[in-house]
């Protein structure tokens, strides 16, 4: 049954059968969900009348009463493991949609049994657990999509349930169940969510381990090992224990090795993803934080639910969960077949395809090329200016710039860092003379494909002249056939120095002398090359395909409006200086009026910002660093910061910055830092 509640919102009537404590954790998200609680079913009267009592149903303590008596359409199965078969197929054949705590069933056949008859009667069956859905588990699938690891071949998973004798009031259905069906269905779901299905239990051991001193022991093997065989590939390494504490180092962790890279997820079951739950560790490179840049977004268990609900309400009667988790079930008989008969053991596919992880967080998604940029949405004279497209960038994008406190610094081991951890912009420029090695690296094995990553490259001023020659040799550099953002690094034209090609490999007075060429007076070396003039040769790259966006940086706003009246392709991007002491608020908002993206460079480095008491308060308050508030300054503004730095776990705190949330009262401190006579 559907209620309607105004004009574009419904809710749905449900049933929880079970009152135990999941019951509670699915209840807790009822307030804001659209699902109505209108009966719950227990065994026990006094916890069915508590739970009922507290949302406003009735409560039953038989299920066929319940379902002869109420005409709900939802049933949320989540009774004891061993009895969740039961209860699922009874309101089945009741005609009843139905989503059941993991796992589906505790034999194989009789979980194919149950999706056969959700299909015959024309019904949604759904099943936890919702992990592959979750934020930390999406994260890492697109992490694992965009092709820097290689193939897959070898894993590692674990399922530490730890001692229900001690941790759980009621331990009974955990100790009758064993560690498989209840701890090693997250990471085999996940698994086979990514990967499809198991087709072979290559080799499986189980010891009947545990304290003499408990007088209540597990009705199966408290410690199971095994090796398990993916269609796709990857052989997977399980171990799931009862005896092994939940509170040791691995809990539900996974742990994948490529040809060219290693993901690390530290709890495959996590329902929200904190900055340090996935780690990647290139080819040869330490493990680095991965954090999922977008604010922390903890799922609640009662999402699964909802989500059949949801597709209940659009005609649709999906089963897919609930074929995967039969898979699973497969999987669990299959190793303790394997355990028995000290062999391998063959693994039915079920419905699962093989199959490669490609569900990614739209967050983070990378766009293809041609999704780029948005066409315009209106119609406009052929002769009339076009309005800049707006680009869909990563919140955080990273520098590439070798100029550190005024020295060269060897950026590279850096950004490989950066590209561990999840940076997808990168700040390139011809100036920084690093093009090649950065051209090495996206080269090597272990990087993510082309169209997984935002490359920004930057004219220099001695080649205002000499756009087509600069852009083709940044491209040579970099090996790339056209870059996503080739930008006017500053306003000012000095005369020509020839090709800036390596200039990494040269001496840096060398260095000096060909980027920043005086006169006799020592001063700069300056040619007569409008803006509008270099702007048209911009243009001209753009035409030919070279680079799919033009921009321009370090402009004054009189300067980006004669380039805006002059433009026939107008600027994509505009990148400035910005930091709560400048914050070029009047620009941005310009920008973002006409459509243009700004990248904030040096928003870490102006002269005292860091030790700011006003960002060390604010940090305090989110117990976070005065590092973060400053980079969430921008990502609060829709501007892409871009820091740099050379240490690994400022690289990765600097993109988990953009999880952080900033308050009014946090934008208004803030905005009192401005300081308009800020020079450095």
């Amino acid at each position: 049954m559907l209620l309607s509640v105004g004009s574009d919102y419904t809710l749905m009537k449900c049933a929880f059968v079970g009152a135990g404590a999941v019951a509670e954790q699915y209840a807790t998200a009822l307030g804001d969900s659209p699902l109505n609680l209108a009966a719950v079913c227990d065994l026990d009267a006094a916890r069915a009348e508590s739970l009922a009592g507290a949302h406003g149903a009735a409560a039953y303590t038989d299920l066929d009463s319940l379902l002869a008596a109420e005409s709900l359409p939802l049933v949320v199965n989540l009774t004891s493991h061993a009895a969740h078969a039961d209860v699922t197929e009874t309101c089945l054949r009741a005609d009843r949609h139905v989503f059941s705590e993991k796992p589906l069933a505790l034999d194989a056949d009789r979980a194919a049994d149950l999706v056969a008859t959700a299909d015959d009667r024309g019904v949604a069956l759904g099943c936890a657990p919702i992990n592959h859905r979750c934020d930390a588990q999406r994260h890492a699938a697109s992490l694992l999509s965009d092709g820097r690891f290689g193939p897959i071949q070898l894993g590692y998973v674990h399922a530490h349930v730890g001692r229900v004798t001690a941790w759980h009031d009621s331990p009974d259905s955990f100790l009758s169940v064993g560690p498989l069906y209840d701890g090693a269905v997250y990471p085999l779901s996940l698994l086979a969510a990514w990967f499809g299905p198991v087709d072979r239990v290559r080799t499986a051991d189980a010891v009947d381990v545990w304290p003499d001193r408990e007088s209540r022991r597990p009705d199966r093997p408290a410690h199971v090992e095994a090796t398990l065989q993916f269609a796709a590939g990857p052989a997977i390494r399980l171990t799931a224990s009862l005896y092994a504490p939940h509170r040791s180092r691995e809990f539900t962790s996974l742990e994948l090795h490529g040809d060219d890279g290693s993901i690390y997820l530290a709890d495959a079951g996590a329902l929200a993803a904190d900055p340090e739950t996935v780690r990647v560790g290139g080819a040869g490179r330490p493990y680095v934080a991965a954090p999922h840049p977008a604010p922390r977004r903890a799922r609640p268990y009662l999402s699964g639910p909802e989500r059949v609900a949801t597709a209940i309400g659009r005609g649709d009667r999906p089963t897919d969960s609930a074929e995967r988790a039969a898979h699973v079930v497969a999987v669990c008989n299959a190793v303790e077949r394997a355990a028995d008969a000290g062999g391998a053991v063959d693994v039915p596919p079920g419905d699962l395809e093989p199959r490669t992880p490609d569900t990614r967080s739209p967050r983070v998604r990378p766009t293809p090329p041609s999704e780029r940029i948005r066409p315009p949405e209106t119609d406009r004279a052929a002769d009339a200016p076009a309005r800049p497209a707006a680009l869909r960038l990563p919140p955080v994008g990273f520098g590439c710039s070798r100029y550190r406190d005024d020295e060269y610094v060897d950026r590279i081991d850096s950004i490989a860092t950066a590209v561990d951890a999840g940076y997808r912009l990168f700040d390139s420029a011809e100036l920084y003379g690093n093009e090649a090695r950065i051209g090495d690296l996206f080269d090597a094995p272990g990087s993510p494909d082309r169209e997984g990553v935002f490359l920004v490259s930057k004219l220099w001023n001695t080649n205002h002249e000499h756009v087509a020659e600069a852009c083709r040799g940044s491209l040579d550099e970099l090996g790339v056939g056209a870059l996503d953002a080739y930008l006017l690094h500053w306003p000012d034209a000095w005369a020509y120095q020839g090709p800036l090609s390596e200039l990494a490999e040269l001496p840096p007075d060398d260095q000096e002398a060909v980027t920043f060429p005086t006169d006799g007076d020592g001063d700069p070396e300056t040619v007569d090359a409008s803006i509008v003039d270099t702007w048209r040769r911009l243009e001209r790259v753009h035409d030919q395909g070279l680079a799919r966006t033009i921009g321009v940086c370090n402009v004054s706003s009189d300067q980006l409006e004669t380039i805006l009246d002059a433009a026939r392709v107008p600027p994509a991007i505009v990148q400035v200086e910005s930091h709560p002491y400048r914050p070029r608020t009047d620009l941005i908002e310009a920008c973002h009026a006409a459509g243009i993206r700004v990248l904030a460079h040096s928003p870490l480095s102006a002269p005292g910002l860091l030790a700011e008491p006003v960002l060390a308060e604010i940090a305090a308050e989110h117990g976070t660093t005065p590092a973060a508030v400053a980079v969430a300054f921008h990502v609060d503004r829709g501007v892409v910061p871009i820091p740099a730095s050379d240490d690994p776990d400022h690289i990765a705190a600097n993109l988990a910055a953009a999880r952080l949330r900033l308050t009014d009262a946090d934008r208004d401190r803030l905005a009192d830092l401005a300081d308009p006579e800020f020079d450095r």
